[in-house]
C-alpha cells in the first residue's frame, strides 16, 4: 500500500515557477529522497501533502486521506520539519516544544526529553538568541517527538554540523528498521545513500527520474587515474579509451566495466594507480543540467 500519493499535481506561479503534472508514491514502511536544486520544486510539492496549499491541478493523499481537505488530522499525525521553521522568537526552547506538544496531544513528553539529550540541545534559552543548528534541533525534536508512523522532512539537516547530520542519520535508520514511512528532501547525498530505498528527482517543477538507490549505485562510474612507467605506454593505452585524458605518462578516465578495465591494464608496467567512486551528486548534476544547479 501506497502511504504518500501524489498524483499529477500542478501549482502554477507562473514565469516557469511552480511543479507541473507531478506524480511519485512513497510506500508502506519506504524512505524516498526528493531530490533537486534549489527552486526545483521540492518545497512547493511538500506544501501541498501538508495541506498548506491546493494543487491547481491532480491529488495529494496520505494515508488515503486528502491531503487539503483533511489537513487537520494529517498535520496532527505527521512528524513534519518545515525547510524554514517558524517560531516564536520570545519564548525558549522548551516552551516552543510543550507547545508544539499539546497541539498535537501530546501527554507523555518522556520521548522528547530523550531527543532533546540525544541531538544535544539546550532548550531552556530564548529561541531568538539561537544559532541556526540550535533551531533546527528544536524542530527536530518537534518532529520526532511523537513517534509517529509517518515522516515528512524538508532538507532536515540544514545548519546541522557533521557529527548532528550523521546522528539525524542513525535516527532516521532506526526508524526506518520500525516500518516507518519517511519523504526526505535534502541536498546532503550522503544522507540520501545512506537513508533512501528511492529517489524522486525534480528539475524545473518536472519530475526527471524516480528509481531505486541501488541500481543509481551500481550505474556509477569509477574514477581513475594511472600513471605509466614510460610515456610511450599511456600514449598506446590511450587508444583504447578515447575519451580519456592523457598528460605525458599519466591518463585520467571514468570507468563503468572495471574488470575488462582491469584485464586491460595487465600488459603494462604501472607506476601509480589511484581510483576515486562517483559521487551520486555528479551521477545527478546530468539531470540537473550541469554544476550551475547542483
Amino acid at each position: 500500500m501506497n502511504s504518500i500519493e501524489v498524483n499529477h499535481i500542478t501549482k502554477d506561479y507562473g514565469q516557469g515557477k511552480g511543479v507541473f503534472d507531478v506524480s511519485f508514491t512513497v510506500n508502506d514502511g519506504e524512505v524516498l529522497g526528493f531530490l533537486g536544486p534549489n527552486g526545483a520544486g521540492k518545497t512547493t510539492t511538500i506544501r501541498q501533502l501538508m495541506g498548506f496549499m491546493k494543487p491547481d491541478k491532480g491529488t495529494v493523499s496520505i494515508l488515503g486521506k486528502d491531503c487539503f481537505k483533511d489537513a487537520k488530522t494529517i498535520q496532527e499525525n505527521i512528524g513534519y520539519l518545515p525547510g524554514e521553521i517558524t517560531f516564536m522568537d520570545d519564548i525558549t526552547g522548551k516552551e516552543f516544544i510543550q507547545f508544539i506538544a499539546d497541539l498535537k496531544g501530546i501527554k507523555d513528553m518522556s520521548k522528547a526529553y530523550e531527543l532533546i539529550e540525544y541531538f544535544e540541545l539546550n532548550p531552556t534559552g530564548k529561541i531568538k538568541k539561537m544559532s541556526k543548528g540550535m533551531k533546527q534541533k528544536i524542530g527536530l525534536v518537534c518532529a520526532f517527538m511523537q513517534d509517529p508512523d509517518i515522516y515528512i522532512f524538508d532538507e532536515p539537516t540544514s545548519g546541522l554540523d557533521p557529527l548532528m547530520q550523521n546522528k539525524f542519520v542513525d535516527l532516521v535508520i532506526k526508524e526506518k528498521e520500525k516500518g516507518k514511512t519517511i519523504l526526505m528532501s535534502s541536498h546532503i547525498f550522503e544522507e540520501v545513500e545512506k537513508t533512501c530505498d528511492r529517489v524522486a528527482i525534480i528539475k524545473d517543477g518536472h519530475i526527471v527520474a524516480i528509481d531505486k538507490i541501488d541500481n543509481l549505485k551500481q550505474n556509477k562510474v569509477k574514477h581513475f587515474s594511472i600513471t605509466f612507467k614510460v610515456e610511450k605506454d599511456a600514449l598506446e593505452f590511450q587508444k583504447k579509451y578515447p575519451d580519456a585524458i592523457i598528460d605525458k605518462n599519466c591518463i585520467q578516465l571514468k570507468v563503468k566495466d572495471i574488470t575488462t578495465f582491469i584485464q586491460s591494464l595487465q600488459n603494462y608496467q604501472i607506476k601509480d594507480l589511484d581510483i576515486k567512486t562517483q559521487t551520486l551528486e555528479e551521477l545527478f548534476l546530468h539531470f540537473y543540467g550541469g554544476d550551475k544547479n547542483a
